[in-house]
């Protein structure tokens, strides 16, 4: 139980997609113009990472290795189709106010990183977690993007007036257009900064030490865990040769103590001795 709440905590805090990763950029500028357009994107996407990590989980040992990617976007395609038909039929305010951002799930990369990064490695109940995790991670932080943008563009919070009333305020409109977005999220970030919380943006370790191993110029976007692990493989490799050395070091030194004592007939510490008896 506890891997899974760790596994959990992980998406909403550690490794926040939104805050800390800088993942799924498109929708979070894009539909966060109010609290209730994040709120439905971001359950939207929960629902299919919960789905796909799932059954990726459970048929990561079925699908071939040359096709996974293929394999990867039937899947989740399938899940975006279900949530995309839901919406329209229950939710069609939401819906409509989402447009082609809920199709555009089956490409974000929310969702294909933590297929190939997490589900296809680990088994379907801890990838399940993983994909809760992700997805609220990821709701909660377009939810406040979208209220900030909703409160200083519109006077409003969650679609009731709550500025509006005031003599002479007047929204600035601009945070409810595309460059408000880009304002949010760059003083959102800089506040990160400034507290030196984790975010892609402070990172203070070198390139080989964060998961796409740097390469960005090389960069196919789902070989970041390849680059990871031939980074690991390198460090290993490397560690196991200083060891290999110290430890022929040591032998050789060893040895040729060994073979000064079967010289001179007399262990060291018998000649030490037989000096100190002679007042050298």
């Amino acid at each position: 139980m506890k891997k899974y709440l760790s596994t959990l905590f992980n998406g909403l805090i550690k490794e926040n997609p939104t805050f800390v990763l800088m993942l799924g950029m498109c929708p979070t500028l894009a539909v966060t113009t109010s609290a209730i357009n994040g709120i439905g994107m971001g359950l939207s996407t929960t629902a299919v990472l919960m789905m796909s990590n799932m059954f990726i989980g459970l048929l990561r040992n079925v699908i071939p290795e040359k096709v996974r990617i293929p394999a990867y976007i039937v899947i989740i395609a399938s899940f975006v189709t279900v949530v995309d038909l839901m919406l329209q039929a229950f939710v069609p305010s939401v819906y409509d106010a989402l447009g082609i951002y809920i199709p555009l799930i089956v490409v974000n990369c929310i969702i294909f990183g933590r297929a190939e990064a997490f589900a296809s490695k680990n088994g379907p109940i801890v990838s399940l977690f993983d994909g809760i995790g992700m997805g609220l991670g990821f709701t909660c932080a377009i939810t406040i993007i979208g209220l900030v943008r909703e409160f200083l563009g519109a006077g409003t919070l969650f679609g009731i007036e709550v500025m509006t009333h005031i003599p002479g305020y007047t929204p600035a409109a601009i945070f409810i257009m595309a460059p408000g977005a880009f304002f949010v999220l760059s003083v959102l970030t800089a506040l990160q900064n400034k507290l030196k919380a984790p975010s892609a943006t402070n990172r203070e370790e070198s390139c080989d030490s964060i998961a796409c191993g740097g390469n960005c110029a090389s960069c196919a976007g789902s070989v970041f865990v390849k680059n990871k692990e031939v980074i690991e493989q390198a460090k290993a490799e490397a560690e196991a040769k200083k060891a290999a050395e110290k430890a022929a070091k040591a032998a050789a030194a060893k040895a040729a103590k060994e073979q000064a004592e079967a010289a001179s007939g007399l262990p060291e510490s018998e000649k030490t001795a037989e000096k100190e008896d002679k007042g050298e």
